[in-house]
This record gives C-alpha cells, structure tokens and sequence, in this order.
C-alpha cells in the first residue's frame, strides 16, 4: 500500500494515495479496507476475485472536512448497514460523478444504474448497497464528500434526490462536473490560499445542483452571486482567444447590464478587463515554455490568446512577468534544454 499524508506545504491540503497493484495479492482487499474505512466512509467490501483486485484513490482534503476522492476500481460490491452507522457516521452527503464504467447504488429503496457522465447523491447516514461492474476493464469516478451540516437544506428534502440520477452535461450540473474533473487535476499546485477559495467555489457549486432540483429550497442570494461568477469565468476562458471578448460582450452574453457585471468582479477584487488579461497572459506564458509549441512563433502564441498586436502584447507581458515575451521564452526553453 502506497499512502501519503503531507501537510507540509499546503495548509489544509492533504493528499492520500492508494494502489493495490503495489501490495501482494493476498493483502490487497484488507489494504483498502482499511484505507477506505479511514478516508471514505466505512462498508462492507466484497470482491469476485480478492486475488486480481486492483484500487486506486487520491483524495484532496481541502476544509471543514469537505474531500474529493479521484477512483479507479475493477467489479466490487459494497453496504453500508445500519450497524455500521451506529458504529461511525460522519454525517456526509456524497456527490459520486461517474468517469467511467457502470455503477450501481440503491438507497432508500431506490435502484439505480448509472454510467460516464452522471451525477449521483447518497447520504452516508441512511443504509446503501452500490456495486461496480467494470466488465473486463475498470471503473472510474470522483466522488465528493461534504459534511450536511455546510450546506443550508434539510434531511428530508435532500431525501428525494437520493439514489437519482442527475444530468453532469450541461447547466450547473455540468458546471460541478467539469470543476470536479479540474480540481482533481490541478490541487496539487494550488496553495493554501488557493485552497481556501476551492473549499468556498465546491459548497456554492454542489449546493446549487441540489438546490436546482430542490424547488422547495431556494439558494441563499449569496450562493447565487457566487455560481454566476462561475459560470462567467468559464465563459471567459473559453473565449479567450476572441478579440471580440470585451465585457460589455460578457454581460450580453449573460443577459445582464454591465455595471452588474463590474459590480460582481468588484466583489472578487477584481475587474473584467484585468481577469480577462490576466487569463490571456498566464495563457501566453505556458505556451510560451511548452517545448512542443516551440514552433510557434511569439507572435502566433498572442493571436491565438486575443494579443492581436505584437507591440501591445510585448508591453503587456512584460509589465505581468518582467521579461519581453521572446526573451522570457529563450531564457525558459534553455533551462528546459538544461534540465533533460
């Protein structure tokens, strides 16, 4: 068993690793057991083939408990009974978004197949039975855990939704999707700052999921502020190449008025104009030190990321980095060369 708790450099940020093709077979199901038990929640495992088991999960802690946990597993079973929860609940509301494979989950007599794409929720203090069927292959999902007590509905209204599939393709479904998929990716560079922000942008965004099919629940006005700038953030990024994003256009495409749209960012310390240069020149700048875009020229790296104008592109890099664009490349290819 391969696992890592480090604190070190990263304040409340914590990764823990597993993969069972590291242990000897014999002590591969006891292994995760454990490791499940301490960094999930505790069930009861079963395995067609204990011997040919193969687990793996890196979960990132970010605060008040709040975790999200990247799987990959071949065909399993697993129950959480009701001795179980007597014996250990930490009260969580589990987000499961399937990456791969299909997977199963029945809870409050409720059953539920599910495959790449979906959403589900189960709630760690009521009964489930959920079994993977990788067919030959494996499975994969992300499954976030965030303690009920951070989010503002109550138990049996947030009942209804349990063992449903929810749509992870489009409107704020696929917004909690593709953010997941990003975190996991990227909180290992983030800092103990960045980390702290993560923790606030994951409960706006699994509260506002559940709060779309909670018609009862309305999301504090707060929550809302906070998934719209979302929302207009991943806009930005995927335009970011267009000269024509100005923020009069970000407000257009959002059916609101511009001076809303400066009021959001001046809640975030930030300004329009400044995200959307900010978001271009830290664009340019790893494409400007990847070794399979050397080919590009500098010029061609600032068209593709809106910097139509060689010269206003060189003022701009350099006021952010220190460096005109080409020498800042030079001076990173080279230590690159150097490093191989």
């Amino acid at each position: 068993m391969s696992t890592r708790t480090d604190r070190s450099n990263m304040g409340e940020h914590m990764d823990v690793v597993f993969d069972s093709d590291v242990l000897p077979a014999a002590a591969r199901a006891a292994g995760w057991q454990e490791l499940a038990d301490r960094a999930l929640c505790v069930t009861q495992v079963r395995y067609p083939d204990e011997g040919s088991l193969k687990v793996r999960l890196k979960a990132v802690e970010l605060r008040e408990g709040v975790q999200l946990a990247a799987l990959t597993y071949g065909s399993l079973a697993c129950r959480r009974t009701p001795a179980l929860i007597r014996r250990s609940d930490p009260e969580l509301y589990q987000l499961a978004l399937i990456t791969g494979g299909r997977q199963n989950l029945e809870q409050c007599d409720r059953r539920v197949t599910l495959g790449r794409g979906e959403l589900v929720l189960y709630d760690s203090s009521r009964p489930y039975e959920a079994s993977v069927t990788a067919d030959g292959g494996l499975a994969d999902s992300l499954i976030l855990n965030v303690p009920k007590r951070l989010l503002p509905f109550r138990d049996a209204h947030v009942s209804r939704l349990l063992a449903v599939p929810l749509p992870a393709r489009q409107g704020v479904g696929g917004l909690l999707a593709r953010f997941l998929t990003g975190l996991r990716e990227e909180a290992p560079h983030c800092t103990p700052q960045d980390t702290g922000r993560l923790h606030g942008a994951v409960l706006d965004l699994a509260g506002a999921v559940l709060a779309h099919h909670l018609d009862r629940e309305p999301l504090p006005s707060p929550t809302q502020q906070h998934v719209l700038f979302l929302r207009i953030e991943s806009f930005i990024r995927a335009h970011l190449g267009s000269e024509d994003l100005t923020p009069a256009a970000v407000a257009s495409a959002h059916q609101m008025s511009l001076r809303a749209l400066h009021r959001l960012f001046g809640h975030h310390n930030t300004t329009v104009a400044d995200f959307i240069r900010r978001q271009r020149l830290e664009h340019c700048r790893r494409d400007l030190t990847a070794l399979h875009l050397s080919h590009l020229t500098v010029h061609a790296i600032g068209t593709r990321w809106g910097f139509p104008r060689p010269a206003v592109f060189s003022r701009a890099f350099r006021a952010a980095y220190g460096l005109p664009p080409g020498e800042y490349r030079h001076r990173a290819l080279l230590r690159a060369g150097t490093r191989r």
